[in-house]
């Protein structure tokens, strides 16, 4: 009989047929849609030939532009915070003796990745709509930052944390045994370990951010339109291929920073 250990499940029987057809439900839409970016004609569905046209006027529109701005506003600020909040998180659950309650901390951190995300969104409405009722308190766009951050600070923790968990204690205590003061030990010696650990949870956390719709849908004000906010619009309208091209850069941007955030995880890991 076999070692269980030592069966590959590539080797099943279907296995390949499977994969390849949840690979192709998966992409080929998303393949169709950048493809129908480049059609000339009026129609989503209807080929009339190859063209860029629907780019020019996707970059041309002022509401793709408002929409655009706020969506980096929100991502970039979103990013910076909750990339600081994540990396002292991870050095304060690793660079230190254990301690109670160590457990608990790592599941209210990593929570907004178990909880489904319309929960998450709802709570949030409802916290803001409490703050605002009680106190009069409406932070604007302030609202979908802090919601945001919240939410990206797990996807940004893990790499982090993931950067430091292997590495010895011993390094800080070497740093301060050659007199290296607290700050000095970290900006030598913990920081630069941690470089790549907070590059990849920062693209991770900004494409996390940028991509977001569920939690922005409810807690966006008027005005406060970002661009899968903006797609939803125009889906309620008669479409055009512009609606491709504009999802199709938000696609390029997209694989852009996951591809940025995996080269970095898999030279750290190498």
């Amino acid at each position: 009989m076999a070692d269980p250990r030592n069966v590959d499940i590539k080797d099943q029987p279907g296995f390949r047929t499977i994969a390849i057809i949840c690979v192709a439900l998966l992409y080929v839409p998303i393949l169709i849609l950048m493809i129908f970016s480049f059609n000339t004609g009026s129609l989503v569905t209807h080929w009339e030939g190859v063209g860029f046209g629907w780019y020019g006027s996707a970059l041309l529109n002022e509401e793709f532009h408002h929409a655009a701005e706020n969506t980096l506003i929100i991502s970039v600020t979103a990013t910076i915070i909750s990339t600081i909040c994540a990396t002292l998180a991870a050095i304060g659950m690793t660079r230190v003796k254990p301690w109670r309650g160590l457990p608990a901390a790592f599941m209210v951190i990593n929570l907004p990745l178990m909880v489904p995300e319309i929960i998450t969104a709802v709570a949030t409405l409802s916290f803001f709509a409490l703050i605002a009722g009680a106190f009069g308190l409406n932070f604007g766009i302030g609202n979908l930052v802090l919601a945001h951050t919240v939410f990206c600070i797990p996807f940004a923790y893990m790499p982090i944390r993931a950067r430091l968990e292997d590495r010895d204690l011993t390094l800080e205590s070497a740093a301060a045994d050659l007199y290296a003061t607290p700050w000095n030990a970290f900006k030598r010696v913990t920081l630069p370990l941690l470089v790549p650990g907070i590059m990849s949870g920062g693209a991770l956390a900004f494409i996390v951010s940028f991509d977001d719709f569920t939690i922005t849908q409810l807690v966006a004000g008027p005005g406060q339109t970002t661009l899968p906010l903006y797609i939803w619009d125009q889906i309620k309208r008669p479409m055009t291929p512009e609606i491709n091209a504009i999802s199709t850069i938000l696609l390029l941007v997209s694989i852009l920073f996951v591809s940025i955030s995996f080269l970095i995880a898999r030279r750290r890991a190498k």
